[in-house]
Parts: structure tokens; C-alpha cells; sequence
């Protein structure tokens, strides 16, 4: 990210024209760039570079759509000629942030098992105040895609707990963690039982920062570091990707990054249970009934549904010091994927009016999100004979609902809200390249900013 946006003022320039605006720029131009670009045949969409009179590069232009699409620059980075550039024709402070933050969150690769691929074209900007939240913006993203993309061997509960302690020692936050059967005395049964049968202990990581004065934000992230399925286990299709199962919590390490990067006045805490849904003599089996932290009695209808177990008990926690609002995301259901497809990330909540402010707010960002109901009709469908209520139910039918469902019943009353997300690109658009991905979190931390701001 660093190599990409810079601070400065001396660079080529780059017009950067929306569609409708094309015309009256280029009947501005003097007779020489209106002939090269005549000659070039350009077609007033994409990039048109323009020579100096020694063939050298005298400037550029860029034509999109819309800037009011975040990503609509996120190619350059990689389309550009390698090389200093600055904007010769915007001054507006949000226009040059979200330039920025495309062009860095494009530049994004994953390069920690290869060699570091070409050079890239790097933006500067003379504008600090811009140029920093452009920089955090792109971090957060930058951070989220390496925590996904990373392979589980090197992303086991232990190093996702290594993640979490840098962000806590690189903000002065206070950080704990609970690990292996210390879960059994501090009461939550349901992480280390999902999580037992691993080598890799299960833990509950919890991250704390800001003013106790302050409104409460609590997130909560689901860690299942890889997903097997467990007992019922997947097949080796729907397993291939199942690195990415801890994709809630990487989005949860992001958005506390951003909130504590640009000092928002909350009262923040991070919660993640970490756990790796393996197999093997002391798995949890399908028909057990397990204990919550909350009290109630869970029959498991599949292992597969696991990280709606670990996060129950992690909700518990969170609701107990009363925080004005929960936030958790979650990698949960294929269902939401089939109702959505994968780069529309739904979620659910229990206030109405949130639920319009994060769609307006997504949408202004270009971060949309959507909202499902929780219907309550079909918590019918997670009634156990034998035990309180079952982790999955056995219809194939509004599963995203009934395993949002599932949560509710663990925060109660408080103000809460579920993303149910795919955490990952399956094809390459502007500014978002195939593999893990943030999605929904510059939505929430914008609607956080507007709530809870100073303004």
C-alpha cells in the first residue's frame, strides 16, 4: 500500500473525467493533444496517455462513468505506465479519497509465497488529510484480503490470536486471550467443543480500547480458522476453500483497525472465537446436546453448522456489559449466497431504522449491503425435542434466516446486527482482485462514523 500512495506534488498529470464530461474536456485542449488523441483513436473511455514532444510522457487521462462508484479507478495502479502521478483536475477533498483509496485497494497482491510481481504506477497526493484516510482505508481492505487469503496452516487459531495482539499492542489496546480448556472454567462450552478435536486449541480472543465513557461498539468475528464440516464432512469440492472460513473475523481485525486508526470516540471491543472444525476421536457428534454460555441446551443436527455454535457463545458476552450496539460478521450459509449471489453480503438486524441507514450508507460508499428479515415464523424450524432449541434445521429452505434466527436467540434485546457474508471475490472487478475480500466493513465503519462521530 505504501509503494502505491505516497505524499507529494511533483508527478505526470492525470485528468481523471467522468464519461459525461468527456466533451467539454477535450474541446478545452490545445490543437496538439486533441490530434494525438484523434490519431489514437481513442474512444473517450479508459486510459489515453498523451507524448511530450520528445515522445516522453507528458501527461494522462483517464474516462470513467462515474466517480461516484468508490472502485471506479481502481485499475490504475496496474493499467498505468510505473511512475509518479498526481491529479491534475480534482481538488475535492472526498473525490480524492475515494481516487486513493481505489487505486491502493487495486494495487492489493498476495504475494507472501511468490516473488513480488512488476513495479507499480504510484499516486501521490499533496493533500495529507486525504492522502491518510485514503491510506487507513486501503490498510483495512489490505488487511482483511492477507488474513483470508492466507492458507490455514499459517492461519491457525494461535496466529489469528498473533493478529489480534499486534493490532492491541499497535493502538495501546488491552488484549486476552482464553485458550484450550481454560474455555470449560471460564464457560464457554461451545467454542472448545467445537474446536477440540484440533491440535490447534480452540481460544476466545478479546480485544478492548477507548474511553469507558464512551457508547460501547462490541464486534464480534467468527474465527473457524478451517472448516472441515466435522463429523458430517464436506466434500472435498465444498472444502477446497474453506481457508476463508475465518473471513468474519478478519473483516472484525479491519473494521477495529479503522475505528482505531481514525480515533473514533467509542468504547470499543473485539471478540473472536477461534477454533479449527477438525476430526477425530473427540469431536462433537451430530445428535449431542452441548451447553452455551447462555444456559440453553443445543441438539446438533450437523457439525457443518459450527459457527453459529462458537459465535453464541461469543454473543453472550458481548451483550453482557449492555453495549449500544453489536456488530458480528460471519462466512455462516450457502443460503445467503444463493438468495444474494456472492458479492452482495446480506445481513439482518433487530432495528428497522439501522437497517435503511446501512443500505443508504453502503450504497454511498459503494460497499452495498441488503437487508433479510428475521422471520420469526420460522423459529418453529429449530425446535428440538429433546434440547432447547437445534443448530440447523433440518428444512433446506431460508437457511441464511433460520441460522440468523439461531443468533437472535443469544443477544436478546440488544441492538445487533448479522452480516452473513462470501468474504471472497470469485472474479476480478475494479479494484477488488480474485480471493479474500472486506465486504459490508466500509459500510458499517461510515454508519459508525455518522452515529457516533464527533461532528
Amino acid at each position: 500500500m505504501s509503494a502505491v500512495l505516497a505524499s507529494g506534488s511533483q508527478g505526470t498529470p492525470l485528468s481523471i473525467i467522468e464519461t459525461a464530461d468527456y466533451s467539454h474536456w477535450l474541446d478545452n485542449q490545445s490543437d496538439a493533444i486533441r490530434n494525438w488523441i484523434s490519431a489514437s483513436a481513442f474512444s473517450g473511455k479508459g486510459i489515453q496517455l498523451i507524448p511530450a514532444a520528445d515522445g516522453s510522457l507528458s501527461a494522462a487521462v483517464f474516462v470513467c462513468d462515474s466517480l461516484d462508484d468508490m472502485f471506479a479507478c481502481g485499475d490504475l495502479a496496474n493499467s498505468l505506465p510505473a511512475g509518479d502521478y498526481i491529479i491534475a483536475n480534482i481538488a475535492d477533498t472526498d473525490q480524492l479519497i475515494s481516487i486513493a483509496f481505489a487505486w491502493g485497494a487495486g494495487a492489493y497482491r498476495f504475494e507472501r509465497y511468490i516473488k513480488p510481481g512488476k513495479e507499480q504506477a504510484r499516486l501521490l497526493l499533496a493533500d495529507d488529510g486525504a492522502l491518510t484516510t485514503a491510506q487507513q482505508l486501503v490498510e483495512a481492505t489490505h488487511r482483511v484480503r492477507d488474513l483470508i487469503n492466507t492458507p490455514a496452516a499459517d492461519m491457525m487459531p494461535q496466529h489469528l490470536a498473533g493478529s489480534v495482539e499486534d493490532l492491541a499492542q499497535e493502538f495501546g489496546a488491552d488484549f486476552r486471550q482464553i485458550v484450550g480448556d481454560d474455555l470449560l472454567n471460564e464457560n464457554y462450552p461451545m467454542i472448545h467443543a467445537v474446536g477440540r478435536a484440533s491440535v490447534h486449541a480452540p481460544r476466545l480472543l478479546d480485544l478492548r480500547w477507548g474511553d469507558e465513557s464512551h457508547p460501547k461498539v462490541t464486534l464480534v468475528g467468527k474465527g473457524v480458522c478451517f472448516d472441515s464440516g466435522g463429523m458430517d464432512i464436506k466434500p472435498s469440492s465444498a472444502m477446497r476453500w474453506m481457508k476463508k472460513d475465518m473471513g468474519g473475523s478478519a473483516h472484525t481485525i479491519g473494521l477495529a483497525y479503522l475505528i482505531m486508526a481514525q480515533q473514533l470516540p467509542v468504547r470499543l471491543r473485539l471478540l473472536i472465537p477461534a477454533v479449527e472444525n477438525a476430526v477425530s476421536g473427540n469431536a462433537f457428534r451430530p445428535g449431542d446436546v452441548l451447553a452455551t454460555r447462555k444456559g440453553s441446551s443445543v441438539e446438533i443436527d450437523n457439525t457443518d453448522a459450527e459457527g453459529r455454535l462458537v459465535l453464541c457463545d461469543a454473543l453472550t458476552e458481548a451483550i453482557s456489559e449492555k453495549p449500544e450496539l453489536v456488530v458480528d460478521y460471519a462466512t455462516l450459509t450457502g443460503a445467503c449466497r444463493v438468495a444474494l449471489g456472492t458479492e452482495l453480503p446480506g445481513f439482518f438486524t433487530n432495528q428497522m431504522q439501522l437497517a435503511s441507514d446501512l443500505m443508504q450508507v453502503g450504497q454511498k460508499v459503494t460497499d452495498p449491503v441488503w437487508n433479510l428479515p428475521l422471520h420469526p415464523a420460522y423459529k418453529d424450524f429449530l425446535k428440538s425435542d429433546i434440547a432447547d432449541l437445534v443448530n440447523c434445521a433440518a428444512t433446506p429452505f431460508g437457511g441464511a434466516i433460520t441460522a440468523a434466527l439461531y443468533l437472535e436467540h443469544f443477544v436478546e434485546d440488544t441492538p445487533w446486527v448479522h452480516f452473513d457474508v462470501m468474504a471472497w471475490n470469485q472474479r476480478k472487478l475494479p479494484g477488488r482482485p480474485v480471493g479474500g475480500e472486506a465486504m459490508g466493513m466500509r459500510a458499517v465503519f461510515s454508519y459508525l462514523s455518522n452515529r457516533f462521530g464527533e461532528h
